[in-house]
């Protein structure tokens, strides 16, 4: 019996580990996210507005904050427990292929109503709850103004990590409608792929 529940023990392990994928840099895992068959990247078409989800993991923000220094084993795993503790998700909004802004205001007060919702407002329109609709209080969303040289409007929204969240099936991710007659648009965030999350091998 001992024996036997040992090679278990050694098969959950290695099931556990098959499915966390590891890369050797940041290129080859945002490929692997941005590929909507693997669950990281979801997509809808709403009235003609294109809205991706996608979900960036915590060693995006590692390698971003790591830049092309040299870094140590130490420094890595700092970072790791400092970025680790949230969850960040890429919104990204588009219509004919531009920035929200470029297409869907019609005039002056219109481009200043949504360019202060977008830089103030989302944390009122943009909701994440588990199925047993147990809330998500967002951290930080972060509106980078791209002055029409994107292809979309781009926003990081940043939640709490909380085991006890992650525990549920998925995380409904919920966007109200921006005045753009979509209705309420809704992603259902599996939370496997949020606890088994890729990583990238670090080289010191």
């Amino acid at each position: 019996m001992k024996r036997r529940g040992i090679s278990l023990l050694i098969m959950v392990v290695l099931f556990s580990s098959c499915n966390q994928k590891t890369f050797n840099n940041e290129t080859a895992m945002l490929d692997y996210i941005k590929d909507e068959t693997n669950g990281y990247t979801q997509h809808k078409t709403i009235n003609g507005v294109d809205y991706t989800l996608m979900y960036r993991p915590t060693d995006a923000l590692v390698n971003q904050e790591l830049g092309d220094a040299s870094s140590s084993s130490a420094q890595i795993k700092e970072l790791r427990e400092k970025y680790s503790k949230y969850m960040y998700f890429n919104l990204s909004m588009s219509q004919n292929n531009q920035e929200l802004l470029s297409t869907a205001p019609k005039n002056r007060n219109e481009f200043g109503a949504m360019v202060n919702e977008l830089a103030f407002g989302m944390g009122q329109k943009v909701h994440v709850y588990t199925p047993s609709k147990d809330t998500l209080e967002m951290a930080d969303f972060i509106y980078p103004r791209m002055y029409g040289m994107s292809r979309a409007t781009t926003i990081m929204f940043v939640y709490p990590r909380d085991e006890k969240h992650l525990k549920e099936d998925y995380l409904n991710f919920t966007i109200q409608d921006l005045g753009l007659y979509t209705g309420e648009v809704k992603f259902k965030v599996p939370t496997d792929k949020l606890n088994n999350e890729p990583t990238i091998s670090f080289k010191n």
